[in-house]
């Protein structure tokens, strides 16, 4: 059988680049496959995806050699808008693919150009509004909905226009746990179907459920081949800037037989070579450190969005104490940026109250919030104008009134802290993601707030750059900041935050100490969370392990 996609010795280079962005790529993808890439950032992922539908080189310009062809046909030399009919895009950046009204409008947008009848048009939007979970929402505008819900969106419009190759971009960042697995299942129903994808993610747990996954490295496909095969090499993994399954990293470093991607696939492994003893002895949870007092304070908030009439919090109480580190999670939608807005009063309740060391946070001047709570965006680009990195970390002192020598010395700390020094004079829109993260960051830290507040930090970075956000939290923590953080990464929170609040339809599901919070795993499916397999296999064996290095440390002891 003809494949439906062939690279042959395909080689990009960036106008004005300094380094070619994919180099001799070749290989096949047959009908119906579902094939995962992985790989560091700037390994050419995103290249790879723009050359099937002739985003390269049509409108990305620059040196081109070899060729891709999609059904036999070079797509180089088709129009963009013809290859749409075939290949469909959902782009890393997938609010930069959102511009309709509403979501109806948006899902019907691609069909209506295809020239379809109405009633086929009807039925696609009733059909992929379903597969993406967004059928209660088709009469919201776009701009309204979570992160999550506007990735969903993007997904289901793309789907709706039925091509016959589907290509993501990284199409589970802003999704909850369920959502990204509700992503994969439906990857299996167009491999069902005979539709082709082609999947750039940056979790293990994406690729295992592939057919076949490429692994990259500086442009190059350093290897392809069976997920589980190159999931449990972790020297190959590692060149590439990949993840390691927990639970291979796990039994790696204990030096045991056997390479589980599962605690189903682990537990059989530990009984059958009986590696440790079972159930494992119990030890007694470090009692937590008596609270400093409450830095913020919510009480019987709630929110409702004026323009659609969303009730997002339904009766909050909480209270956030200084020096903790607090990890917010829960399901797409559940209210957890609508809260995190409200510490800094970027957001005014509808009913109830938030009180920033006693006092209501409408009390305080926009500048006295400013020195008081820090609010980084989800996505960094929300908040990055400035030509230079020096000037976008030095706006906010400027607007606080600070003199030119003090704001000099306070963005060269801010800077150094997020380990930017020496970029003051580039332009923050030449940067990676990762490194625009940090410049967002720093551009909070400068003006010296109490309490940090981030939302999803660690999005669409590869495993290296996770680690330095991560690092950089820690030692902000230890400084004595107060730190909130909105993710969707179980893992972040479990390596991060001493506690966790579990949001779910506008309310507080579960608050307490991060591990015990962990082993509630019926309570967390509630919320459609689910802890890594690390922390599941804890529960299993009784340990108080969150990481992996937690758990080596026990099962040495």
């Amino acid at each position: 059988m003809e494949p439906i996609i062939s690279f042959d010795r395909l080689s990009f280079t960036y106008r004005g680049g300094e380094r070619p962005a994919l180099r001799q790529i070749c290989g096949q993808i047959d009908r119906g496959a579902v094939v995962a890439v992985m790989g560091h950032a700037g390994a050419g992922k995103s290249t790879l995806c723009y050359t099937l539908n002739g985003l390269v080189p049509r409108f990305f310009r620059g040196a081109y050699e070899g060729s891709v062809l999609v059904k036999g046909e070079e797509v180089a030399r088709r129009k963009v808008a013809e290859m749409a009919r075939h290949v469909g895009l959902v782009l890393q950046d997938f609010e930069a693919q959102l511009f309709s009204t509403n979501v109806e409008l948006e899902m019907a947008f691609g069909p209506e150009n295809l020239c379809l009848a109405r009633p086929e048009i009807d039925r696609r939007i009733r059909q992929y509004l379903s597969w993406v979970g967004l059928e209660k929402l088709r009469h919201r505008e776009p701009a309204s909905l979570s992160g999550g819900q506007k990735q969903r969106l993007a997904i289901g419009a793309i789907l709706a226009m039925e091509p016959e190759v589907v290509v993501m971009d990284e199409p589970t960042t802003d999704l909850d746990p369920k959502g990204r697995q509700e992503i994969l299942e439906i990857a299996k129903r167009l491999g069902q179907s005979g539709k082709t994808l082609l999947i750039v993610d940056t979790e293990p747990e994406t690729a295992e459920q592939a057919d076949e996954l490429w692994l990259i490295k500086e442009g190059r496909i350093l290897s392809k081949g069976k997920p589980r095969q190159l999931l449990t090499d972790v020297t190959l993994l590692k060149a590439c800037g990949v993840s390691i399954p927990p639970l291979v990293e796990l039994f790696s470093l204990m030096g045991w037989p056997g390479n589980p991607l599962s605690p189903e696939e682990a537990l059989s492994w530990i009984d059958k070579h009986g590696l440790i003893r079972r159930p494992f002895p119990k030890r007694p949870r470090e009692k937590p450190r008596p609270p400093c007092p409450p830095i913020l304070e919510v009480e019987g908030l709630r929110y409702v969005y004026p323009f659609h009439q969303t009730e997002a919090l339904r009766g909050v109480h909480l209270s956030i104490h200084e020096g903790e580190c607090v990890a917010l999670l829960g399901q797409n939608g559940s209210g957890k940026t609508t809260l995190a807005k409200h510490f800094n009063g970027l957001l005014k309740p509808t009913s109830g109250s938030v009180l920033l060391r006693g006092k209501p946070t409408s009390d305080y001047s926009h500048r006295e919030m400013a020195r008081h709570v820090g609010f980084v965006f989800q996505n960094p680009d929300h908040q990055i104008f400035a030509n230079t990195v020096y000037d976008e970390v030095a706006f906010g002192l400027r607007m606080l009134g600070e003199d030119t020598k003090t704001t000099a010395r306070y963005v060269e700390e801010a800077l150094a802290t997020v380990g930017l020094a020496g970029y003051e004079g580039r332009s923050p829109f030449a940067l990676s993601k990762g490194e625009r993260q940090r410049v967002a960051v720093a551009s909070v830290l400068a003006a010296r707030p109490e309490i940090l507040v981030l939302d999803e930090p660690t999005t669409g970075l590869d495993q290296a750059q996770q680690r330095s956000m991560m690092a950089m939290l820690k030692a902000l923590h230890r400084q004595g900041h107060t730190i909130i953080v909105i993710t969707h990464s179980m893992r972040m929170a479990e390596e991060l935050a001493d506690r966790t609040v579990v949001l779910k339809d506008g309310t507080v599901l579960l608050d307490g100490q991060t591990r015990a919070v962990f082993a509630e795993e019926e309570r967390l499916a509630e919320a459609s969370l689910r802890p890594s397999s690390i922390v599941r296999l804890s529960n299993r064996l009784g340990t108080e392990a969150l990481t992996v290095e937690q758990m080596v440390e026990e099962l040495k002891a």
